[in-house]
This record gives C-alpha cells, sequence and structure tokens, in this order.
C-alpha cells in the first residue's frame, strides 16, 4: 500500500512543471505566432488554385525540430495541423523552461 500514491505524483508534478513552462509569457507569445502561422497557411493554401503553394512551409520550419518527427506521417491536413501543433507545444515548452531557468538565476527551482 505504500506505493499507491507514488504513481500519481510524477504525473501531477510533470503536469504542474509544463503548466508553468507553457504559462511563461514567452512561450505563449511563441504558441500565438505559431498559431497565426498555421491559419495563415491554412488560408493561402485553400485559396490558391493552382495547387502549388508552398506556405505550408513556413509554419513546419518555425515549429522545427519537432514538427519533423510527425511531418513523415502520411499526408494531409490532419497530419499537417498534428506537426505543427506538437512541434509548437514541444518548442514553448523547451522556450517556457529556459526563461524560467533565466530568470531564476542561481536560486534553486521551488517545483522542484
Amino acid at each position: 500500500m505504500t506505493g499507491t500514491g507514488s504513481g500519481r505524483t510524477f504525473p501531477r508534478r510533470l503536469r504542474h512543471r509544463l503548466g508553468h513552462a507553457l504559462g511563461d509569457v514567452f512561450a505563449l507569445v511563441y504558441l500565438a505566432l505559431c498559431a497565426g502561422l498555421l491559419v495563415w497557411a491554412t488560408v493561402v493554401t485553400a485559396l490558391d488554385s493552382s495547387d502549388e503553394s508552398m506556405a505550408g512551409v513556413i509554419p513546419v520550419f518555425a515549429t522545427a525540430p519537432a514538427s519533423f518527427v510527425f511531418i513523415v506521417l502520411p499526408e494531409g491536413i490532419a497530419m499537417f495541423v498534428v506537426a505543427v501543433v506538437f512541434g509548437a507545444l514541444v518548442n514553448a515548452t523547451v522556450i517556457g523552461w529556459c526563461a524560467r531557468a533565466l530568470r531564476r538565476g542561481e536560486r534553486p527551482d521551488p517545483t522542484l
């Protein structure tokens, strides 16, 4: 019975730390920029009648390298959106952690 609470502590702590990282202002600005690029690329591609639009490359590069993980999966708008969203979330988490660490400086992290 002693191990029942420890299984739930790790995911709760991870969610707490991810929430702090994604709640950072720099991470939120990055997520808003990626969402804007995704909407822009979707609209430009939908309005282009020649089917030669390369607008989708911009959000993928903005969310690289994590977006490349899903970009190799089957082609389609759904996988494109999943790749960009996954890449944006991973990169925003890293941005948030870095910003928090730089603000913290030499002080220990209180969430550990």
